[in-house]
């Protein structure tokens, strides 16, 4: 979303032209306290887990949700970085996240990202054993394969794609879970997310980090999964676009 408060208008817009039954956002880059309060008149429900400046998630939802977590569970007691925010709708436990980039702190960041996804992992697993029905979804920082960023869109060692990177994300989709988007559409260049600068969308020098995964009963009834990549021509957009995913 990057600024939910620069772009309120964007998402009001979308919650009524698309009405998804639960729409999740990252990069609120706000507290709790100064999230835009408009969308409950358009009949949505909200779930923030906000950091003043950074980072920043929230749950969005015509349905009725519980809030289950809003912290990753196995983190550090002090962690205080808002990626994190697990909801239940009925059986199905959906999971938004912005997993952190890497690319900043030196070894000490790269070591956090790590961790964070191992934490993931856990999660994951544990909902798994208990035979919960699952989406995780949201901004992963991780461009699986080659495919997944435009040549010269990324450094061989930019923590998007360094090696223990893509071998921690194919460790949830060895849990299990299924790359929605790649179900539907597997082979080919298909990007959520191009940058501002040296006109990447007009070069279409995009990346896919931007994921939905789904447990095996979620999969099998998966419909759709799809960028709605017109958002990014919109004035003043973010530079991710929604992943839009149809479970039957």
């Amino acid at each position: 979303m990057n600024s939910i408060r620069q772009r309120a208008t964007h998402v009001a817009d979308y919650l009524a032209r698309v009405q998804p039954d639960l729409l999740l956002l990252q990069e609120l880059k706000c507290e709790e306290t100064a999230f835009p309060a408009g969308f409950a008149e358009l009949g949505y429900q909200a779930a923030v887990v906000g950091q003043k400046a950074y980072n920043g998630v929230a749950a969005l939802g015509r349905v009725k949700f519980d809030v289950v977590h809003r912290k990753l569970p196995g983190l550090a007691e002090d962690d205080a970085q808002a990626r994190y925010i697990e909801v239940a709708i009925g059986d199905l436990t959906v999971i938004g996240i912005y997993l952190p980039n890497g690319n900043s702190g030196g070894d000490a960041g790269y070591d956090y990202k790590l961790a964070w996804m191992e934490a993931l992992r856990a999660r994951v697993a544990e909902l798994l054993d208990q035979d919960r029905d699952l989406v995780v979804t949201g901004d992963f920082n991780v461009a699986p394969e080659d495919v997944d960023y435009a040549k010269g869109a990324l450094a061989p060692n930019d923590a998007l794609v360094r090696p223990a990177t893509r071998a921690a994300y194919r460790s949830l989709l060895w849990l299990g879970l299924t790359d929605a988007l790649r179900a539907i559409t597997p082979t080919g260049p298909v990007y959520t997310f191009w940058d501002y600068q040296a006109g990447a969308r007009q070069r279409n020098s995009g990346l896919r980090i931007d994921h939905a995964l789904l447990s095996p009963r979620v999969a099998e009834r998966l419909v759709s999964c799809v960028p709605d990549s017109a958002e990014r021509d919109r004035v003043q957009p973010s530079d991710h676009v929604p992943v839009l995913l149809e479970i039957g």
